[in-house]
């Protein structure tokens, strides 16, 4: 091959490499946008469904999608197995457990105030594997964490003292941090399933495992909070079924593949500030200087720990 040729087909590489970055790129960000969307959804739903009814039906809807792309995988990835225990463990805390708290808080708390506090996602998760599976923690992480955590009580006490003084935040924000932990343990525990089995896999049996439990309690809500149908409810219900849980999982991880763990988490802290402009342009809620300046700490220790990755 002369050296025309090679430069040309160095080119190519280089252009299609470059491409692929770009397509990672878009895809991790279209994944964060439909996550911010649940948040802002769940919102609007509070009065119309409640949390665990949602949570129910978000998640049949996104089994029987996932049962659908399991179809051509082998008997084994449609089966638990060996990681029957973990998956169940799975399923309890991301599943049954994380979205109901996470609809819950919702009820109390605003889209804006739950997206900001989201962008510590990356961090919880971070330290809990530290606890959990002994994945290392760089002092650089560590101090993330601490100037995420202090944006988190920026949002939560509008940068008021006597929020804290008087012990009456607002219970939402704490159910939101309740869910952020819970989605950390599912993901810890995630980590340590993939490695055996594909994600898509994992992600299907650990929603399908849940659904015993998520089922039942969504029936017994429903005589204190039974849900009040419309047809941009039913709508927003699909919606979340299908775009947050599964378009947002197959583009996160198609992602991930092409930028690799670090790249993509680079771009999660995008989910805040998309949660944050829909929050107040479709929901009308306030963003406060306490607002800008919790999220700029959240997601800067976050873009600052993902850094550390690299």
């Amino acid at each position: 091959m002369g050296p025309a040729k090679v430069w040309i087909s160095r080119k190519r590489w280089t252009l299609h490499a470059g491409e692929s970055v770009w397509i990672g790129m878009l895809l991790v960000n279209l994944a964060t946008f439909t996550w911010a969307t649940n948040m802002t959804l769940g919102r609007w739903l509070r009065d119309s469904i409640g949390p665990l009814t949602l949570s129910a039906l978000r998640f049949v809807i996104a089994v029987l999608c996932f049962g659908w792309l399991l179809r051509s995988r082998p008997p084994e990835e449609r089966r638990p197995g060996a990681d029957a225990p973990l998956l169940l463990a799975m399923a309890l805390t991301g599943v049954a457990l994380f979205a109901p708290t996470l609809y819950w808080g919702l009820r109390y708390t605003t889209a804006v105030n739950a997206t900001l506090i989201n962008g510590l996602g990356p961090l919880i998760t971070g330290l809990l594997a530290a606890l959990m599976i002994r994945e290392p923690l760089t002092p650089r992480q560590l101090t993330a964490a601490l100037l995420g955590l202090l944006g988190v009580l920026l949002v939560i006490s509008h940068g008021e003292r006597k929020v804290w003084e008087t012990l009456h935040g607002n219970p939402g924000d704490l159910l939101v941090l309740m869910a952020l932990t819970l989605w950390g343990i599912y993901s810890v525990l995630g980590r340590k399933v993939m490695a055996r089995r594909s994600a898509i896999s994992t992600t299907a049996l650990s929603m399908a495992l849940a659904l015993p439990l998520l089922i039942p309690a969504a029936l017994v809500e429903q005589l204190s909070l039974p849900p009040r149908w419309r047809p941009e409810v039913a709508l927003a219900v699909l919606y979340i079924g299908v775009a947050p849980t599964v378009l947002g999982f197959l583009a996160w991880n198609e992602g991930v593949r092409r930028l690799g763990p670090g790249g993509a988490m680079m771009f999660y802290n995008t989910l805040p500030i998309c949660g944050a402009l829909l929050g107040h342009f479709l929901l009308g809620e306030s963003l406060g200087l306490s607002h800008f300046i919790g999220g700029a700490l959240i997601i800067g220790a976050g873009l600052w720990a993902a850094r550390a990755g690299r």
